[in-house]
């Protein structure tokens, strides 16, 4: 992997911290993807398709979201890949999950639960377990790009690797 610069001005490399601990987990859970390290952060999907040269569809977005069980209750963190050509309807999707509601996570509830920031939170490589659930959309393309663990990194995958590699369950998201 080349060395570049993130937007934060460090360095950005195979021996990043961010980069080190997804591809730990990567190999851990048997991943068989390519990394790839884009010039610039890409955010959204987008942006990322724009750089890999793909349909933004085909691009696996890592959203993490609190799960509200009742009024009472500290939020669970839920995580959902769904396919970059889509939008979660929150409403939709916690009536499906049986809860009362779904709310898009902060930055520092992601960082929390994550070990990443927005941007860059790949399915894999959290601090402890999140429940994940994966948008069936994103099997229609044989290869699918999903974060690495920070806004400039990337990995391949197929539908197939990536529902083995997060132990997700299937979810409409629209």
């Amino acid at each position: 992997m080349d060395r570049v610069t993130d937007p934060s001005g460090s360095a950005l490399g195979p021996d990043h911290p961010a980069l080190v601990r997804f591809r730990e987990a990567h190999a851990h859970r048997g991943g068989t993807g390519r990394i790839v390290i884009l010039p610039d952060s890409v955010h959204t999907a987008a942006l990322a398709a724009q750089a890999l040269g793909c349909e933004v569809g085909a691009i696996a977005n890592s959203l993490l979201f609190a799960e509200h069980r009742s009024a009472d209750d500290q939020p669970i963190p839920v995580l959902i890949l769904t396919s970059g050509a889509h939008r979660v309807d929150t409403g939709a999707v916690a009536a499906r999950l049986g809860v009362s509601k779904l709310k898009r996570a902060t930055p520092e509830f992601v960082r929390e639960h994550t070990g990443q920031v927005i941007g860059g939170v790949s399915p894999v490589g959290h601090p402890a377990p999140i429940p994940t659930y994966l948008d069936p959309w994103l099997a229609r393309h044989p290869e699918i790009w999903a974060a690495a663990g920070h806004p400039a990194a990337v990995f391949s995958t197929t539908y197939a690797e990536l529902l083995t590699l997060t132990g997700a369950t299937e979810l409409d998201v629209e």
